[in-house]
């Protein structure tokens, strides 16, 4: 462990995003969105080009994160505000956030919540909480008569910039480092913003910052569907979309660009704040989100039933100036990660904790990928879960490598995309008889990824058959 970091306990400021694309941060510059806050602090730090959310659905990405575990782990399969009832992790669970405060660390949570729907965040290790129920408040009672009518699509939002809910949050987080400074002891906040999850409603002047004429279409936008499952073309039907051409999804698509740059206006306060306190040498900052969104990709909304890019691959950063002296500034990071899986044994491993059971996490520490290390046995794939929620259960299973993807879907067509000559996803090559030899590989790692994972879906004969169907796995 580098020598600063054993003269003094760091900090951990922890910002998460919601439904926030890896393209869609201007560092990646892949679309034209312009995160110049973000953007600085991959230039300090160490940005991950391929980090995966495990399930791309907001509260069992959430529990993920506290418990160091998939879901499915602890029966987390879709959101538990859904229509069908779902556990949600107990408070009498293991949280990597529960040990920092057991080691004398003072804790604070702002923002969405997600881990579950009775036990608040002091069950799980935090001193303090700011929920968005007073942030409800706050707008019930100094803009009563504020009103939207376009829904999920998003529309210009007439609150002053001040009041939005990213810059009241970033108002509290600020206060919140005030606070915790003046505490004396070392300190973990934990803000996770509500934003650029759908509807976007931007307020001024982000709300003019991109013209619809001015948006590029995604890669995966002009999609047909052909040999792909028919729940996809059911989703368009769902949200009222079938009909809509890029004409009708630019202005929401540059809505969500807009909801994006003024979410990086938020954090910049809030790492101003951080810097003015003088606190940032010694205070180690990620920023990530739970999963993407669709807007729009492949003609749909929100992020459900598909295991896309668009929605599993997310942005991470790792700032740690004054504490890892090794890591080169401004490094990228391309091997494949988990951003929430990852951290709970990162932070550990980083603050020299001890968790109950080292074994018990199911991510990898990040730690030597930080220092510029190359781990020769380091993952070259990753993989992420579906189960369903919304408009009925679905389940499904991906495996990513740098060339290939691979889903798993339980109940119709299964995917094969070449990432590489592909990257949109358009075309479904899992029938070509020339990928048999492929399909057989892919299937057999996933296979052993799920099982070593303890994922009851491939515990269970009948699917499990399914699965390995032509992989050719002795012994099974």
């Amino acid at each position: 462990m580098p020598h600063s970091m054993k003269e003094r306990r760091p900090n951990v400021l922890l910002i998460t995003a919601d439904q926030l694309r890896e393209d869609c941060v201007g560092f990646s510059g892949k679309y034209p969105v312009r995160t110049p806050h973000i953007d600085r602090l991959s230039e300090q730090g160490v940005s991950f080009s391929h980090a995966y959310s495990v399930l791309p659905v907001c509260a069992p990405a959430r529990q993920s994160l506290l418990r160091g575990r998939r879901p499915e782990t602890f029966g987390a399969l879709w959101n538990y505000s859904g229509a069908l009832p779902v556990a949600a992790l107990p408070p009498e669970a293991y949280t990597w956030t529960r040990a920092l405060a057991e080691s004398g660390y003072a804790t604070a949570y702002l923002g969405k919540w997600g881990v579950n729907p009775v036990h608040g965040p002091a069950a799980y290790g935090f001193d303090s909480y700011v929920s968005e129920a007073e942030y409800h408040d706050f707008i019930s009672q100094k803009h009563p008569d504020v009103r939207y009518e376009h829904g999920f699509f998003g529309e210009e939002s007439p609150l002053p910039l001040e009041d939005a809910e990213t810059h009241w949050f970033a108002a509290r987080a600020s206060e919140t480092l005030e606070r915790l400074q003046g505490d004396g002891r070392p300190w973990h906040m934990a803000l996770h913003f509500s934003d650029p999850h759908l509807p976007c409603r931007p307020s001024l002047p982000f709300a003019g910052m991109y013209a619809a004429a001015d948006i590029p279409e995604w890669a995966g936008f002009r999609d047909t569907f052909a040999g792909k499952p028919y729940i996809q073309r059911q989703q368009l039907e769902s949200w009222g979309v079938a009909d809509y051409d890029w004409q009708d999804w630019a202005p929401i698509v540059a809505r969500y660009y807009a909801i994006i740059s003024q979410l990086d206006d938020a954090i910049g306060q809030v790492l101003g704040t951080l810097e003015r306190l003088g606190m940032a040498d010694n205070t180690i900052v990620i920023f990530t989100a739970d999963h993407g969104d669709m807007c729009g990709s492949h003609g749909m909304m929100d992020k459900h039933y598909i295991m896309y890019d668009d929605v599993v691959r997310v942005p991470l950063i790792i700032r740690m100036p004054g504490v890892v002296g090794d890591v080169e500034v401004g490094g990228r990071c391309d091997r494949f990660v988990y951003n929430f899986l990852d951290l709970p044994p990162t932070l550990l491993e980083l603050l020299n904790l001890q968790t109950h059971d080292p074994g018990d996490l199911q991510g990898r520490s990040l730690v030597p990928l930080l220092a510029g290390e190359e781990p020769a046995d380091w993952r070259d794939a990753a993989v992420s879960t579906y189960n369903g929620q919304q408009f009925g259960l679905y389940t499904q299973r991906m495996i990513r490598t740098a060339d290939w993807k691979y889903v798993w879907n339980l109940t119709d067509v299964d995917e094969l995309y070449d990432m590489v000559n592909d990257p949109g996803e358009l075309v479904n090559v899992r029938g070509k008889l020339e990928h048999a030899e492929l399909l057989a590989v892919l299937r057999r790692r996933l296979y052993e990824q799920l099982s070593a994972d303890g994922d009851a879906i491939v515990a269970n004969e009948w699917t499990r058959r399914q699965l390995l169907q032509g992989a050719k796995l002795d012994g099974i």
